[in-house]
């Protein structure tokens, strides 16, 4: 069997035997079978977040969870996890949880002694080695914009340094689950759930990998990711020079760093709703249609979180005239965008030819 396949997995059979001259039949006098067993490395490993995207809570803990899922291994490989280059000693889940809270390893305390609650002095002198926490501050209204300039970069305003008195400094309860299902090709799918209650201030920047060991392998293979809470979203609008009348497109298109898992994107307008009525929008992008001249000024904050931190960016919008738009309340009902252009030179033209007669 040259260049064998999972396709040739399976019992062969050898039969020995001879014809007998007198009934021209075929006799078997010895018969032999082999079993072919043929193993597959597994093609592709793969470490995901579950549950994401998802908001950063500094009211309660939150169960984190990694899937790691490793396809085209034929037999099921052998799957788990390291921290930072270390085995992760884990507790068999054979199960699925049913909840996130009933059966979390740590219990809460009641809300009320969040050090969110506390004033911001009480706060930093209670937790030692914390800092100061940075304040959500919202930017002046009414500012007058530069008329060189489009939009104005706002200082981002980082608030996933506040964490309340349930977050210790403790060694983690790892759950471990792992399961495996066969495809059609012969190959099987592995799957491998880590399971912890979430500690931003430890886990955040923690290197997680996923390793493979097969017996097709001469060593194994891994995927890494490195947990880390949203920093400095970069953040682009279209047009650079916004027209009253135009569709304004403001674009969330990354982050200072390598943000893992998924961020959640939340847009507001500070201190009035979107332009649509709403209260807030999610996703990477806000579109605003035909932007009024009303809107030269406002702005709009991006909250940009992950179950690791959240962060804050302002821009402001400045809006231009429009001079294929008429403004005044005297040219309300003109339809065409020429008609004011139009009405001025049929009177300079009445004018010339009263003063000629």
């Amino acid at each position: 069997l040259p260049e064998v396949r999972i396709s040739d997995n399976g019992p062969y059979e050898c039969h020995v035997g001879i014809y007998d001259r007198a009934t021209r039949e075929k006799v078997v006098l010895a018969s032999g079978n082999v079993f072919l067993n043929v193993m597959a490395p597994p093609t592709s490993i793969s470490v995901l977040a579950a549950d994401t995207p998802a908001p950063f809570s500094r009211y309660q803990a939150q169960n984190f969870t990694l899937v790691c899922v490793v396809s085209g291994g034929k037999p099921a490989p052998l799957v788990y996890f390291k921290r930072d280059g270390e085995p992760i000693e884990a507790t068999p889940l054979p199960e699925p949880p049913a909840g996130a809270g009933s059966w979390a390893p740590r219990n809460l305390l009641h809300r009320d002694l969040d050090d969110t609650k506390l004033p911001k002095s009480l706060a930093a002198d209670g937790e030692p080695g914390m800092g100061n926490p940075l304040p959500t501050v919202d930017p002046p209204r009414g500012l007058v914009a530069e008329r060189d300039s489009v939009t104005e970069s706002i200082p981002e305003t980082v608030v996933s340094r506040e964490f309340p008195r349930w977050v210790h400094m403790a060694e983690p309860i790892y759950y471990f689950r792992h399961t495996h299902a066969p495809v059609s090709d012969g190959t099987v799918e592995a799957r491998a759930t880590l399971t912890w209650t979430l500690n931003p201030q430890i886990d955040n920047e923690a290197l997680f990998s996923c390793e493979v060991k097969h017996p097709a392998l001469s060593m194994p293979m891994q995927s890494e990711v490195t947990l880390v809470a949203p920093k400095g979203p970069k953040i682009t609008m279209t047009p650079t020079r916004a027209r009253v009348g135009d569709t304004v497109r403001i674009l969330v298109q990354g982050f200072q760093n390598e943000v893992f898992p998924e961020p959640l994107f939340t847009w507001t307008r500070v201190g009035s709703r979107l332009l649509d009525g709403s209260a807030e929008h999610d996703g990477k992008e806000l579109v605003l249609e035909r932007v009024p001249a009303e809107l030269n000024g406002s702005m709009y904050r991006c909250t940009a979180q992950n179950p690791l931190g959240s962060t804050d960016t302002h821009t402001r919008l400045i809006v231009f005239e429009n001079p294929n738009i008429p403004r005044g309340p005297e040219d309300s009902n003109s339809s065409l965008p020429g008609h004011r252009g139009f009405r001025f030179v049929l009177a300079l033209t009445l004018t010339v030819i009263l003063e000629l007669t």
